[in-house]
């Protein structure tokens, strides 16, 4: 048995089903979940016909790792106007969704044999990071967020000895769990970084689609064209069709960058045995290649948001992210209560008195010098339709302005 699954740790929903275990909600109140970022706006119709149309012919042969040519014009044309982007079939590749992608990338880009081999991704952070990180044989380096910049990760506190030894660099713009979006000037830290010590930046972009202002948020690869990096060295983005188009049990995305780095990709991925089905290439095409729909999408959770966050600002410290389709809220402490273990608390007794589900943030973060950033916090995913989500943020407000509160 690989000694290395030893060092993983629970999912975060695992660990929610362990805190809830034993917990019976008030009756009465209907089941409203915040809970999991699974998208439940409903899959568009013509995507539906699309997969089903695919079928006849879909499944009688084996699919191409590196997909169809069609399949990755869809890719390179969307990254044209999405991103102003020339790339070529060389730079893109299919992926079942960015969360197989992002753990497979690492393990093609890691090197364990390299003494004090180290990933760095940010903290709070999404698990696969981690994970993908062990299990590659490298040592994880949390590198924490700023409550000061609306939790935007400070780069600047991760030692230079960190940096000389980091062989892979996780990035999340927009964030999960913040929502925040990293700007041109931290993108210009980054890769003057990677210039100088030789690591790979992977740049977990699937929320990209969901933002709240007028100007999108800023890719990965965006951001090295405009600073002059038209080769991409060293950067792979990783995007998805879950959030942006409501299919998540589709499973697909792409990765595009740096064409040396695909090529080893594709290869590591061609043993993997990760091909895409032939059926969800066609329904892919179809997706990447419309934006009405998701423009409609956006527009939901822009309705939601507004919503929703003007109620909860009034009794938790939470304000309208960046992007995303999460609220990173502030618990607020009982008089005595110990910000220690403030978010577990308030998450369980939410649950049995309101029904509804949050997750605590500090299920989504490491301690690191002696601190875990999500302490008191609770991650909640508006996924829900619009009147759900108000009425979980309703339910909130009362949960909390029945507590005795701090001075």
């Amino acid at each position: 048995m690989n000694p290395l699954l030893d060092r993983l740790q629970p999912y975060p929903f695992e660990r929610l089903r362990q805190l809830f275990a034993g917990v019976t909600p008030a009756p009465g109140l209907r089941a409203i979940s915040l809970g999991i970022g699974e998208p439940k706006h409903p899959t568009p119709p013509f995507i539906q016909d699309a997969l089903a149309g695919a079928l006849h012919d879909g499944l009688a042969g084996y699919p191409p790792t590196a997909g169809t040519p069609e399949l990755r014009a869809a890719f390179t044309g969307w990254l044209q106007r999405r991103y102003g982007l020339a790339l070529d079939s060389a730079q893109v590749l299919p992926v079942n969704g960015s969360r197989e992608a992002l753990f497979a990338f690492a393990q093609t880009i890691v090197d364990p044999t390299r003494p004090g081999a180290t990933v760095v991704c940010p903290n709070p952070f999404y698990q696969i990071y981690e994970g993908a990180a062990l299990l590659a044989g490298a040592e994880p380096y949390y590198a924490p967020s700023d409550p000061g910049r609306n939790f935007a990760v400070d780069w600047d506190s991760v030692p230079a000895d960190v940096w000389a030894r980091t062989q892979l660099l996780y990035v999340c713009s927009p964030g999960n769990p913040t929502g925040a979006v990293m700007p041109l000037d931290e993108w210009r830290k980054l890769f003057a970084l990677s210039d100088l010590h030789g690591f790979v930046i992977a740049s977990d972009e699937c929320y990209s689609e969901i933002y709240f202002g007028d100007t999108p948020p800023l890719g990965g690869l965006e951001a090295a064209a405009q600073l002059g990096r038209s080769d991409l060295r060293n950067i792979v983005a990783f995007t998805s069709l879950s959030k942006r188009s409501n299919v998540p049990g589709m499973r697909s995305g792409f990765v595009a960058g740096d064409a040396a780095l695909i090529k080893q990709y594709l290869l590591y991925r061609t043993y993997h045995g990760s091909a895409m089905s032939p059926v969800v290439q066609t329904a892919s095409i179809a997706a990447w290649n419309d934006e009405a729909h998701v423009e409609a999408n956006r527009a939901l959770y822009r309705e939601k948001f507004a919503a929703v966050t003007p109620l909860l600002a009034e009794v938790m410290d939470v304000r309208l992210p960046d992007a995303s389709f999460y609220l990173w809220a502030g618990v607020p402490l009982r008089p005595g209560e110990a910000a220690e273990g403030s978010d577990v608390r308030f998450a369980r007794e939410l649950l049995a008195q309101y029904n509804v589900t949050v997750l605590p943030g500090s299920y989504l973060a490491r301690e690191a010098a002696g601190f875990n950033p999500g302490q008191g916090r609770v991650r909640m995913a508006l996924v829900a339709e619009t009147a759900e989500c108000v009425q979980a943020a309703q339910r909130i407000v009362q949960f909390i302005q029945s507590r005795p509160q701090t001075a």
